[in-house]
């Protein structure tokens, strides 16, 4: 039977329009059901906060659970190659910081982190805070320099760990300053005691673990490691005042496995940034020192290429290994 050529035009738009049709109709009906949302390093630390802050606005939001599972260890690769392996429907998330940037030149892994983890929303910055203890005789950043450059290699560098982003920061500042520090890593929590005893001098610290030691005057604050000054620390200088270009930030955000329907990371990017404009959201980020940091998928992306590029770029020219 032959159709009417008007009838076929007819039947031929229909059929062109449905795959709109469905992709309109799953990003409405997303989520269904709970959404998992995978943090790699456990229970109580900042992107554990950060991933559970997020996880209930969006539940709030968009009526469904948002699940926040800890997968802790090897700095967050456990937990990022579970989301790659995941199926990307949407339902497995990932809270992304700067560790993935890092990673990505430091670990040899079996995913490429760039290539199969889709940007889907920017969250929070955090700045670091430059700080040495008392009997470090400086009191700016350029005279730690002059006295690190008449002290070479005498100046111990603490740091959360070889590869952490605390060490990133203080070998950028080396790099940058043209300083010889000596490196010394510690496990996590044990930096901060080893700083206030004066095992180690200067330390680039995440500013919420260090506020209380800076008001109390167990440790001095240099600088702040962002570009503009912090809320928290208004009369501390920022660091590329001194050192021209310099810049060091925690951030998080979060991220899909790739080929997650565009409209769900469309939806997913419109929930969060909704959620982080939220007066009440931003009063939580600040109280970890952080600001908000909204954009659009794109601009997540370039964050996080901008920063594998740099860390990769100091983690080569400092000849770091994971020993």
């Amino acid at each position: 039977m032959k159709l009417p050529r008007r009838d076929f035009l007819h039947l031929a738009a229909g059929a062109a329009a449905l795959p709109a049709v469905s992709r309109v109709a799953r990003a409405q009906a997303y989520p269904s059901r709970p959404v998992h949302l995978i943090e790699g390093f456990g229970a109580g630390g900042a992107t554990d906060i950060v991933a559970r802050l997020t996880g209930q606005a969006l539940s709030e939001r968009l009526g469904q659970s948002f699940v926040v599972e800890n997968r802790a260890g090897a700095s967050s690769n456990i937990a990022t190659e579970a989301v790659v392996r995941a199926s990307p429907d949407g339902y497995t998330l990932l809270l992304i910081s700067i560790s993935n940037a890092i990673n990505t030149t430091m670990f040899k892994l079996n995913f490429n982190f760039i290539r199969d983890i889709a940007p889907v929303a920017s969250i929070v910055r955090v700045p670091y805070v430059m700080e040495v203890h008392p009997s470090v005789p400086a009191t700016t950043v350029a005279e730690f320099i002059g006295y690190a450059k008449a002290n070479p290699g005498k100046i111990n560098l603490a740091s959360a760990g070889i590869g952490a982003s605390t060490h990133m920061a203080g070998e950028m500042f080396k790099m940058m300053a043209g300083v010889d520090l000596f490196h010394v890593p510690y496990r996590g929590a044990q930096v901060i005691p080893a700083l206030l005893a004066g095992e180690a001098q200067v330390y680039f610290g995440p500013l919420l673990s260090s506020i209380g030691y800076i008001r109390a005057g167990n440790l001095r604050a240099l600088a702040v490691t962002t570009t503009t000054r912090s809320q928290i620390l208004p009369d501390v200088p920022v660091l590329s005042e001194t050192v021209p270009g310099y810049e060091a930030s925690w951030w998080a955000g979060i991220g899909a496995p790739k080929n997650t329907p565009a409209e769900v990371i469309e939806k997913l990017n419109t929930a969060v940034n909704v959620s982080i404009a939220d007066a009440n959201f931003e009063t939580k980020l600040a109280n970890l020192a952080g600001t908000v940091l909204a954009g659009s998928p794109a601009d997540f992306g370039k964050l996080i290429s901008d920063e594998t590029e740099k860390w990769g770029k100091v983690i080569r020219v400092a000849n770091i290994k994971l020993q």
